[in-house]
């Protein structure tokens, strides 16, 4: 079997990408791939300091690079009208791709602004948020697409709908695995609403593997010193690098082959070349991606226009 790389892509100076979170780790890769393929590409970013960094990193790779950087908080769901909001005005003919790639990971208990259990809140709800607000821009453009990024933990996940936001009982790791098995059953719904609805646009996913990037640095730095010598070893040891980790959100972006629902991994799991990959069978639970779908409507206020 052949391995795909970004150098089987066309040139894409016809498309516009949006990709949250894209400062830094497998954003940030993955911006830079597509830019220096030609795109506009659109980085979602909480901090400006880090956004100004990576515009920076990379126009050094090709200068005429078309990236710029818009301000993104998806733990408040104001901040997720307002972006939205502002690339209406910023993009007013629509844009092609929203990568849906921002998350925390294994964080103690902490809220939103909206009082959302954090791990939930910003790697599914303001996602949810985000899409539901921009699919009028994505319906401007033929062959539209939304790419989730998810993870190979899903497997270890279950959506508990009796305590989404753990208030009830609460374990850092657990509440990471909800979250990215989340992001497959939104996937699923969404792809099913779109294709009866508004089937120009499809929403697929992809996961990173195990990555070397700064989610395990945040994560382990809310734990202490020895999470942090910890993650420093199992990095060197196990982890592919961040532009490796890459590739399944850039094919799963990018690559004309895709089709709705589709899932992108490496090829070994944890590392390799991207290549479609196995999902848990509670990440095709309709009756789940439904239940998600209402409660996520019923949080966040967004309705998809009843999509």
């Amino acid at each position: 079997m052949s391995r795909w790389t970004p150098e089987l892509l066309p040139d894409l100076a016809d498309r516009t990408f949006v990709i949250t979170g894209a400062n830094s780790g497998i954003g940030l890769e993955a911006a830079r791939v597509l830019a220096h393929k030609g795109a506009r590409v659109v980085l979602a970013c909480r901090s400006a300091e880090k956004a100004t960094a990576a515009l920076d990193g990379i126009r050094a790779g090709r200068a005429d690079a078309r990236v710029e950087a818009m301000s993104l908080d998806l733990a408040s769901l104001a901040s997720v009208r307002s972006f939205a909001d502002a690339l209406a005005a910023r993009l007013p003919d629509g844009f092609d791709v929203l990568v849906n790639n921002a998350g925390v990971m294994a964080l103690p208990r902490r809220l939103t602004a909206d009082g959302f259990e954090m791990q939930f809140g910003t790697n599914h709800l303001g996602h949810f948020a985000l899409t539901g607000l921009a699919l009028p821009l994505l319906a401007k453009r033929a062959g539209a697409r939304v790419v989730n990024v998810s993870s190979g933990v899903h497997w270890g996940g279950r959506v508990n709908f009796d305590d989404l936001m753990g208030e009830r009982a609460y374990n850092r790791w657990t509440a990471y695995f909800q979250s990215k098995l989340a992001n497959l059953l939104f996937t699923r719904e969404l792809n099913k609403r779109l294709a009866a609805k508004q089937p120009s646009t499809i929403a697929l996913a992809a996961h990173p593997g195990y990555s070397a990037t700064n989610l395990q640095q945040v994560s382990a730095e809310a734990q202490g010193a020895f999470e942090v010598s910890a993650m420093k070893v199992n990095n060197a040891l196990f982890a592919q690098s961040a532009p490796m980790g890459a590739l399944p959100t850039v094919r799963a972006a990018a690559d004309g082959a895709v089709k709705g629902d589709d899932f992108y991994g490496p090829s070994m799991f944890s590392f390799g070349y991207p290549t479609p990959a196995r999902r848990s069978a509670k990440a095709v639970d309709d009756d789940a991606a439904r239940r998600l779908w209402d409660a996520s409507v019923k949080l966040t206020g967004v309705d998809y226009a009843g999509l």
